[in-house]
């Protein structure tokens, strides 16, 4: 078992471990409502007010494990019962207040929000304030402060508000499903549902890949994500899982880089499509640039159309660090071609739920992709691997890239670009800081290490990309 950073992650990992467990051994049905309990027996609460509370919360938990409600579109979830400790947000006046005589703040609000008490300390009313925030940028003492909850604070989109109950809800027509709130939320009231079951049904009904086969999508920032183990180790972890066959998406990756090459030198201008958030994010608050969104599918798509065309009845599980994917594979161009998307956490938890012990096994080698494919999983990579593409495809226009390392640098060239001011002409755009490997669905939070994936890129015998996309997958 990897360790985890914190305990919410640790207990999201026993929810998905013992869902998985049960429903290896066909279950799940019989036994759903006594996990809580497996995971926190007794009657002594480790972290609420009560033990029953802190179960009725791991069901929910449990809920969200098996799929949670298939009629909501939303991928990221907020768990209402565990929403209950953050203060209400908004603009405070703070003890550095000075009692001043000038009182700026009082004639800068709107809405005549701002009291005094006797000792002249200045107040808000909250009945009246706006948060417009005009009190605290006249304050000279900086006195007043805009308190916001964690998951408000990770939201670049601002998909996260509170519901009558002062709860936070999402808001699916902003939401990007990138998951930046999960981990920010520090009482763990957010969680991306998992389809971790149908990837478990798919394996038994395979009946060890003779019906069908099933195959392991996995994304290139797997080589940041198990840093306990080495790749190989974990290759030979996924067969004994029970998939066919283990493909690297970085190969997809190859395939994009070239095909989206060509797109570029063709059109001039292009915002690339590997980023599901990225692309969801443009279309739903730059709609008048979407179409210069790259036409290619993502990785993920690209590598799975081309298994696809050599077995149509295979079964195709993406496992990555992105929580995106999920929202992805319900797309109209991706539906058909993958049917499951995967976090490593839940990769972490299909591992333990099976006993397969990572350090004890032999190595798998794995070389279907190029070093250019590889990268595309931290910030950058994607543009090193369209430069080279530019040039295997002898093109002579000059690449002048963007590379967009989280929403808000995202959203800053998409401003330039819609105001004519963006001198780039194509934007790398990464919803997650740091590229793929600071996804929310990755192993370690905190601490992403580029030199990983950097080292596992290297480790390629391809030297070229048009190497890679003309070597079949079995060869």
């Amino acid at each position: 078992m990897s360790s985890f950073e914190t305990r919410i992650q640790y207990i999201k990992y026993q929810v998905l471990k013992e869902v998985a467990k049960e429903a290896w051994e066909q279950n799940l049905v019989e036994n759903v409502l006594d996990i809580p309990k497996k995971i926190i027996p007794g009657k002594t609460p480790t972290m609420r007010c009560c033990v029953y509370k802190e179960r009725a919360i791991l069901q929910e938990r449990v809920k969200l494990a098996m799929g949670g409600d298939r009629a909501n579109p939303n991928i990221i979830e907020v768990i209402d019962i565990a929403c209950d400790e953050c203060p209400i947000g908004g603009y405070e006046v703070t003890n550095t207040c000075r009692g001043c005589l000038v009182q700026r703040c009082k004639v800068a609000c709107p809405k005549d929000a701002i009291y005094f008490d006797s000792n002249h300390q200045a107040h808000i009313d909250k009945s009246k304030c706006i948060n417009c925030g005009a009190c605290a940028r006249a304050c000279q003492y900086t006195a007043i402060i805009n308190r916001k909850r964690p998951c408000e604070n990770a939201c670049a989109v601002k998909a996260i508000e509170a519901n009558e109950d002062q709860a936070a809800r999402i808001d699916p027509d902003k939401c990007i499903n990138c998951g930046a709130c999960i981990s920010q939320c520090p009482f763990g009231a957010i969680m991306d549902k998992s389809f971790i079951l149908d990837a478990i049904d798919y394996i038994i009904k395979s009946e060890n890949n003779t019906n069908f086969k099933v195959y392991a999508l996995i994304a290139p920032a797997i080589a940041d994500s198990f840093r306990e183990f080495k790749l190989g180790q974990v290759i030979a972890g996924l067969k004994k899982l029970g998939f066919y066959d283990v493909i690297e998406v970085a190969k997809g990756a190859d395939l994009v880089a070239y095909d989206e090459a060509k797109e570029l030198d063709e059109k001039g201008f292009l915002l690339s499509s590997c980023c599901p958030a990225f692309v969801d994010y443009v279309r739903k608050n730059f709609p008048a640039l979407a179409e210069n969104i790259s036409s290619n599918l993502s990785p993920m798509g690209a590598i799975a159309k081309k298994l696809r065309e050599d077995d149509e009845d295979c079964r195709l599980v993406f496992i990555g660090p992105c929580t995106a994917k999920k929202a992805e594979i319900m797309q109209d161009r991706i539906k058909d071609l993958v049917d499951v998307a995967l976090t490593f956490e839940e990769l972490q938890a299909l591992f333990d739920s099976r006993d397969i012990d990572l350090g004890s096994l032999e190595e798998n080698d794995i070389n279907q992709a190029s070093y250019y494919g590889r990268v595309f999983a931290r910030s950058g990579g994607l543009t090193e691997a369209i430069r080279q593409g530019l040039s295997e495809i002898g093109s002579s226009l000059e690449l002048k890239p963007e590379t967009c390392s989280g929403i808000e640098t995202c959203r800053i060239a998409m401003l330039k670009r819609s105001k004519g001011l963006l001198q780039s002409n194509f934007v790398e755009g990464m919803a997650c800081t740091g590229g793929c490997i600071g996804g929310a669905g990755t192993l370690q939070k905190f601490g992403i290490k580029k030199e990983n994936i950097d080292s596992y890129a290297k480790n390629s015998t391809f030297e070229t990309i048009t190497q890679s996309v003309s070597t079949d997958l079995g060869q």
